[in-house]
C-alpha cells in the first residue's frame, strides 16, 4: 500500500452518508411492478423462501433471510459455496429461491439456477446488472444496481450492499404488512428480548397484591405513613362505603405541603386525585406500559376485568416492569 493520504475525516465521512443517500434515491427511482409481482408470489406461495449469496452479498442475505423469518414469513439463508456440496439439499420443491448478486456474474450463484429449476423453484435475482448472466436465468430481476460505491476506488461494497440491503428491508415490511404482522406475532418469534418478554406476560404475573389504602378522612400524616410504608410511592383512597374514589402520590403529597400552611389539618379528600388510571389484569404488560408513557404515570390498579366499577386486585409499578424484563 501507498503511505496513507490525509484526510479530512469528518468531510469524507459526510461525502459517504452523501453518496449513499443519493444512490439509494437512484435505487428508488428504477423500482418497479416486478417488486409488487415478487411481493404478491411470496405472499401466496406455499414454500420457503431461501435467499442465497457469497461475500458480503452473502452476509447481507443473511441478514435479510433473518428479519423475513422473525416477521411471518417462512425464509432461510443457503451459502452459495456450500450450495455446491450438499446444501442444496435445505431447497425444497417449488420454494422461492432469491439469488443475490450485484454483478450477476459470481461463479458460485450462476451456477445455481440450473439445479434449481429442476427443483421447480421460482427464481429471483436481486442485482445491479439487469443483463447479467444470473438476471438472464431467473423468472425476476430486482434491480439493485448503483452508479457508484462510496470509496474512491469504487471496489469496496458500500453502496452496493446497502442498496441490497435496503431492498430486502423493503420486502420485509410490505410482507409483514400484508400479513397483518402485529405485536403479539413479533412477541411470539422474540420470546427472548425484553420487548418479547413484555408482550407475551400479562398483567397478573407482574403485579403485587399489597395494595396501599387510605380512607377519605384519613390525616395527611397517616397518608404518609402509608404511603412510605407500602413504598409505592402512592395510595388509593376509598369512601366509607369501601370504594375506592382516588390516589394521591408521593408528588402529590410534597406539592400539598409546599402549597399549604395549615396542612397538618388536611384529610385525603383534600388533597387526593379523583378517580385515577388502571388496568385489567388479563392485559399484556406492553399495554400496560403504553398507558403508563401516555399518561405520564409510575402506577396503575389492577382490576378483575374491565367493567365499570370492577374490584382492584393489585397494583402494578414501573419498576416492577423494568425489574422483570431485567431479571429474566
Amino acid at each position: 500500500m501507498q503511505p496513507k493520504e490525509k484526510i479530512d475525516i469528518i468531510a469524507r465521512a459526510r461525502e459517504v452518508f452523501q453518496s449513499e443517500q443519493a444512490e439509494i434515491s437512484y435505487v428508488l427511482d428504477h423500482l418497479d411492478h416486478t417488486f409488487k409481482d415478487v411481493v404478491e408470489l411470496i405472499l401466496n406461495t406455499t414454500g420457503k423462501v431461501v435467499i442465497s449469496g457469497i461475500g458480503k452479498t452473502g452476509l447481507i442475505g443473511r441478514k435479510i433471510a433473518a428479519s423475513l423469518a422473525s416477521t411471518g414469513t417462512q425464509a432461510i439463508f443457503l451459502n452459495a459455496a456450500e450450495a455446491q456440496h450438499g446444501d442444496l439439499g435445505m431447497v425444497s420443491r417449488s420454494d422461492i429461491v432469491i439469488l443475490i448478486s450485484n454483478s450477476g456474474e459470481s461463479e458460485e450463484i450462476t451456477r445455481l439456477p440450473a439445479p434449481l429449476k429442476r427443483l421447480n423453484c421460482t427464481l429471483i435475482a436481486m442485482t445491479g446488472m439487469p443483463q447479467s448472466t444470473l438476471a438472464q436465468q431467473c423468472d425476476y430481476v430486482l434491480n439493485i444496481g448503483v452508479r457508484r460505491e462510496a470509496c474512491k476506488i469504487g471496489l469496496a461494497p458500500t453502496t452496493s450492499t446497502t442498496a441490497t440491503l435496503v431492498m430486502g428491508d423493503a420486502l420485509t415490511v410490505c410482507l409483514m404488512e400484508a400479513r397483518n404482522f402485529q405485536p403479539e406475532n413479533f412477541a411470539l418469534y422474540h420470546p427472548g428480548g425484553a420487548l418479547g418478554r413484555r408482550m407475551l406476560t400479562r398483567v397478573s404475573e407482574m403485579m403485587g397484591t399489597t395494595i396501599p389504602s387510605v380512607n377519605e378522612d384519613t390525616s395527611l400524616r397517616d397518608v404518609l405513613v402509608e404511603v412510605s410504608s407500602k413504598k409505592l410511592g402512592m395510595t388509593l383512597v376509598k369512601n366509607a362505603d369501601g370504594i375506592y374514589t382516588g390516589i394521591i402520590t408521593d408528588g402529590d403529597i410534597r406539592r400539598t405541603v409546599q402549597r399549604i400552611d395549615n396542612f397538618q389539618q388536611l384529610t385525603a379528600r383534600d388533597f387526593m386525585t379523583p378517580s385515577f388510571k388502571h388496568i385489567d389484569k388479563n392485559k399484556m404488560i406492553n399495554d400496560a406500559l403504553d398507558l403508563m408513557n401516555k399518561h405520564k404515570i409510575t402506577s396503575l390498579a389492577v382490576t378483575d376485568g374491565d367493567q365499570p366499577h370492577a374490584p382492584i386486585v393489585g397494583i402494578l409499578h414501573i419498576h416492577d416492569i423494568y425489574g422483570f424484563a431485567k431479571n429474566k
